[in-house]
């Protein structure tokens, strides 16, 4: 079976505040947030360069805004390849906020 075969899954990972994308098992990838009330607020994606390149990220992050919405919360993209895959994805509109100075100041407190 080849890697493009095996399914990815996405699963929400609470004690370290990530969604991970596991192929065949093997985590491939993560996008990272932080909880400010209501909103999720993303602020980093990657994606293991052995796993480059396979649509993995669009994968991942369409997976954890549905479980977003789900969860009844608001997204915040802070993170570039968030904000990026929102601006293709206007189904995710109407739970997305602005990132404020406010938010940044915030989550840079957050992160330390």
């Amino acid at each position: 079976m080849t890697e493009s075969s095996t399914p990815a899954v996405v699963e929400r990972a609470d004690a370290d505040r990530r969604y991970e994308i596991l192929v065949g098992g093997q985590r491939a990838g993560l996008t990272a947030y932080r909880d400010l009330g209501a909103q999720r607020v993303f602020f980093h994606t990657e994606i293991d360069e052995a796993f480059a390149g396979q649509g993995l990220a669009s994968q991942l992050v369409q997976q954890a805004l549905v479980d977003v919405r789900a969860s009844g919360r608001r997204i915040v993209p802070v993170c570039p390849y968030v904000a990026k895959f929102l601006k293709r994805h206007d189904e995710f509109a109407d739970i997305t906020d602005p990132v404020t100075p406010e938010v940044l100041r915030w989550l840079e407190a957050q992160l330390g």
